[in-house]
């Protein structure tokens, strides 16, 4: 532990005795309880930071004290420096019950547990922004008004204003609605059956693709892009969403690994719904619209990417007659992997395009200029995100990734000339976004004994103002938990073929001579990257609170390390991630303050499916495992996600064999919890019912733990105690404890 965190902790403690009266036990340790209870342990947590189009004001949506899961509209005047709330969620919601394709969008973009406000949009001429609240639509003014757009029972989803600020749209059953500002609005697409929706974005887009739109606004206000989408060629899942007072029955259409997806179709049209045209997205229909925008051209640009997604074709679409060409191809950096969608480009007011590419084997930037590719970037250290452009000054922001475990925002040329900038404090893993002329930055940070901060910035970084400092002091919920507060460890065990694989480590108030159980967290399937220098959370304190290590390794797959790094799991899932975990806990058993006999392995989602096939690779080298909503058979998850790394299970069945959890099942020897909500509509329950219908049938002892109504996010101020104290209930009864 620093002795700066000592220090200040202390400080704070004798300084103000009152916060003694914070609820915590006896002697500090921090309970489950608390660490999900309001308000949030980790400070207040802003979310959207936008700028408005004229610079003057900074909107973003805050949590409340009392409800960590509740957001309003709050407003800063950088002139005056005065905050405000501009919509009260709780004073203008109804409290209404919201749709069931409201429910699942949520869901798909990560926000099902969050109540209020979860999203906004600026009116372009900055007179104020457009609030979806409670399934209706409400425009709050800057000088606190605020007047409702929509009163109906049914849902208004995906609303927009338009570019210009002339129209309001949304979807509601699924068509399309467009109407002027201030107006009615009516359905501008046709009411064509329950299989076909208009201005949605399919499921795979939404889940799997970063995509949540379905239709887009030209500059002028003047046509439309609106997706059509056909849902009768995917196959039904019958999802019984199992609640406590009841169940209800739902027909997903659900495309499995290796089926057939949704037909999707491009189409323009004026605001009245005339004019419609067909764009032209090439003879070959199974392919996936990956994204769409509008260039300063007025020419619309349609990113095509091949079912086997190892190409991207960026098409150029005439708008007034659909036609398209081939703009460029961007294809896979290798002959054994995929190409990774993106945000992360922007088209120029010159007709230039700034891109993100990995076709160097790292993530990097290149400029497309009159027929010429221009590489920005450069090195091993990948580029991670596009935060904004400044074509005025020719200079363009972006994350990298430093030294594996930093996230850091740098500056550089849209030349290519001279060296990038980097903006942000190397103590601190940062993120950020700006305005759309990139005149400021707003940055989050964290540190291990920091929780995030905000603030904006100017464009050569300075701190002009807080937004969020979220400073440990006599307030802070945290600060009753700072004397105790342990600072991760980190470094590095190497891979059977020699790799670097990055570890933290979190070590509780150790005596000499003692040996302590081990709670192994991981994740392991592509993506996400566990190990960094950011704030690791309350949670991992209380676990080491309870006497536990708590541990992390990031396997190979994992993201931000380039492309040959995340590439041993094509067509391998379930292989070399679990060889690399072992590896983590084989250092773990050598260590001598770890009892080797008491490592616990912990994951949920792809990491749920780890903990099974480590379970079954290694009998008796895990004390216990804990399996969340896990994957249990590749066939049963989603094509965009499933394909892209594993192909199609048509082509290659013997991948899928592999893979799969369900043929070892009867292996597992070793003590078992499964954790599953029973209305998952993303991991599916019957990947969890497949597993324990094997373990029953081999008569292989197991526990599991069901949550009736839940979906795949299994979480809230009561559930997260409860799967907690399960999961330490379960680890007790087998003897994974801490030394006397």
């Amino acid at each position: 532990m620093r002795l700066s965190i000592l220090a200040a902790a202390a400080a704070v403690l004798l300084a103000q005795p009152a916060v003694a009266d914070t609820p915590m036990t006896e002697d500090g340790e921090l309970t489950f309880e608390r660490v999900f209870a309001s308000p949030s342990l980790n400070g207040p947590a802003p979310r959207q930071a936008k700028l408005s189009p004229d610079g003057k004001y900074l909107t973003l949506l805050r949590n409340r004290e009392d409800d960590l899961e509740r957001y309003d509209l709050w407003g800063y005047d950088i002139a005056t420096r005065e905050w405000r709330m501009l919509v009260d969620s709780e004073a203008l919601g109804t409290g209404r019950e919201l749709s069931e394709d409201e429910k699942m969008q949520r869901e798909r973009a990560r926000v099902g547990n969050l109540k209020g406000i979860i999203s906004y949009q600026w009116a372009s001429d900055g007179s104020g922004v457009l609030v979806p609240l409670d399934g209706d639509l409400y425009f709050a003014n800057l000088d606190g008004s605020v007047t409702r757009l929509t009163d109906t029972e049914g849902t208004e989803l995906n609303p927009k204003l338009s570019s210009r600020g002339g129209y309001v749209s949304f979807v509601r059953d699924r068509q399309l609605w467009v109407g002027p500002f201030g107006g009615e609005a009516r359905p501008i697409t046709p009411r064509e059956g329950e299989t076909i929706r208009w201005g949605e974005a399919e499921f795979v887009a939404q889940e799997e693709m970063g995509r949540l739109t379905g239709y887009w606004w030209n500059g002028n206000d003047t046509r439309l892009a609106v997706q059509r989408t056909d849902e009768s060629p995917v196959g039904i899942v019958t999802r019984a969403a199992i609640g406590a007072t009841g169940t209800k029955v739902f027909d997903q259409r659900y495309p499995v690994a290796g089926s057939d997806n949704a037909l999707v179709e491009l189409y323009l049209m004026d605001p009245d719904g005339g004019n419609r045209v067909k764009v032209d997205l090439g003879p070959e229909t199974d392919i996936y619209l990956a994204r769409a925008d509008w260039g300063p051209d007025d020419y619309l640009y349609v990113q095509r990417q091949d079912r086997a997604q190892t190409r991207i074709d960026m098409l150029k679409v005439d708008p007034a007659t659909g036609k398209s060409e081939i703009l460029f191809t961007e294809n896979a950096a290798r002959p054994d992997y995929w190409v990774n969608l993106s945000d992360s480009y922007r088209f120029l007011k010159d007709g230039s395009l700034l891109w993100w590419s990995e076709r160097s084997g790292y993530g990097q930037f290149y400029r497309l200029k009159d027929g010429e590719w221009t590489q920005l970037t450069q090195g091993t250290q990948p580029a991670s995100a596009l935060v904004g452009v400044n074509e005025e000054e020719g200079v363009f922001f972006y994350t990298r990734t430093d030294g594996v475990l930093t996230q850091q925002v740098y500056r550089a040329s849209l030349s290519g000339e001279g060296e990038p900038e980097r903006l942000t404090d190397p103590d601190y893993t940062n993120s950020a976004s700006m305005d759309g002329k990139g005149r400021a930055l707003l940055v989050t940070r964290s540190k291990p004994d920091q929780p995030p901060q905000s603030y904006l910035a100017g464009r050569e970084g300075q701190r002009i103002t807080w937004i969020e400092e979220n400073a440990l002091d006599a307030d802070h919920p945290y600060t009753p938990f700072l004397m105790s507060h342990v600072m991760p460890e980190y470094g590095t065990i190497a891979a059977e073929d020699g790799t670097a694989l990055h570890y933290m480590m979190l070590k509780p108030d150790m005596e000499p001579g003692k040996k302590y159980p081990v709670l192994y967290y991981h994740y392991g399937g592509p993506g996400p990257q566990l190990v960094d220098k950011g704030w690791t959370g309350a949670l991992a304190q209380a676990v080491v609170d309870r006497g536990y290590i708590w541990f992390a390794l990031d396997n190979r797959g994992s993201a931000n390390r380039g492309v040959d790094f995340e590439q041993p799991i094509y067509r391998a899932m379930g292989g070399v991630e679990v060889r690399d975990q072992k590896a983590g806990a084989e250092w773990l058993g050598q260590q001598s303050f770890v009892d080797p006999d008491k490592i616990a392995i912990y994951g949920w989602s792809y990491g749920g499916y780890m903990t099974l096939k480590q379970l079954e690779a290694d009998p008796g080298l895990y004390a216990a495992g804990i399996s969340g909503a896990p994957v249990t058979k590749w066939e049963l998850y989603d094509t965009h996600y499933t394909e892209r790394y594993m192909g199609d299970p048509n082509e290659v069945p013997e991948a899928y064999e592999a893979a799969s959890a369900i043929p070892q099942a009867t292996t597992i020897s070793d003590p078992l919890l499964i954790i599953h909500g029973m209305a998952d509509d993303n991991v599916v329950f019957e990947n969890s019912s497949e597993i324990i219908a094997a373990l029953q049938e081999g008569n292989v002892p197991f526990e599991m733990m069901l949550y009736p109504g839940y979906t795949h996010r299994v979480a809230g101020e009561n559930i997260s105690p409860h799967l907690w104290n399960t999961i330490f209930r379960f680890l007790e009864s087998h003897g994974v404890t801490p030394p006397q």
